[in-house]
């Protein structure tokens, strides 16, 4: 997905690019190995996480890098300053998505480019149904609100599209990309998704311990059925949307 919008961006040697919600640096770090007389202005609203994508871009010895911890619904930047804007796996978790788009498009260059992607529906993302739905199969979570912040909030087909139809953008296009999570074994499946899958952890947190050994035994048992030769290399899908200004 990183690699499709950094395709669709396409971006030039001098340019000044920002990744919106980059987390731990993707796609920023690799975005900045393309320039030479450029820069990419990485943002989260997460200083920690912008810590590690410094510790990142120091190991891979990527210099043309600055961070800036903000709102990406209120991002501390004059107008028309970037030519490209990247953002992957952010749209689904911005409080106001609209607002985050226009904020967007008002720090963009006229011409410039945004490339986003957001998770496509659950049925194509088994690599996180696989837990979730054992979860949700076995807790009573409570449901979260309608249009709310999670994973598959922006799966809907269009969807991105339309908001960034909203915020101005013309050529706007979708489209479908698909990935692979390749875990090998289902022990680094579970580790992997119980370590770092936030909504994963917040839920095993509310089990009790014979509840969570449950959740276990019958994830490994969805898992083992559907890879009966117990190599996990699991299916995603994810739509990548892109627009100018």
């Amino acid at each position: 997905m990183g690699d499709e919008i950094i395709r669709l961006l396409n971006p030039q040697k001098t340019d000044v690019i920002l990744d919106v919600a980059s987390g731990t640096g993707e796609p920023g770090l690799t975005i900045a190995t393309k320039l030479s007389g450029g820069k990419v202005i990485i943002t989260d609203l997460a200083d920690h996480m912008l810590e590690i994508a410094r510790e990142n871009a120091t190991s891979r010895g990527i210099e043309n890098i600055e961070t800036v911890t903000c709102d990406v619904c209120d991002l501390p930047f004059p107008d028309n300053t970037f030519d490209a804007i990247s953002c992957r796996f952010g749209f689904m978790f911005f409080p106001d998505m609209l607002l985050a788009a226009n904020e967007m498009v008002r720090v963009l260059k006229p011409g410039g480019k945004i490339a986003t992607s957001v998770w496509n529906v659950p049925e194509k993302n088994f690599w996180v149904t696989a837990i979730m739905g054992t979860i949700n199969k076995n807790m009573e979570l409570p449901k979260p609100p309608l249009g709310s912040p999670g994973m598959f909030r922006c799966a809907k087909d269009g969807f991105i599209s339309d908001i960034f139809s909203q915020a101005g953008l013309k050529n706007i296009s979708q489209k479908e990309i698909f990935g692979k999570l390749n875990c090998k074994t289902i022990d680094a499946y579970w580790g992997m998704q119980t370590e770092v899958g936030a909504p994963i952890v917040a839920a095993l947190n509310k089990a009790s311990d014979d509840m969570k050994e449950k959740i276990k035994i019958e994830t490994y048992a969805v898992l083992s059925q559907k890879y009966p030769d117990g190599n996990i290399i699991i299916d995603s899908s994810a739509l990548v949307i892109y627009g100018e200004k």
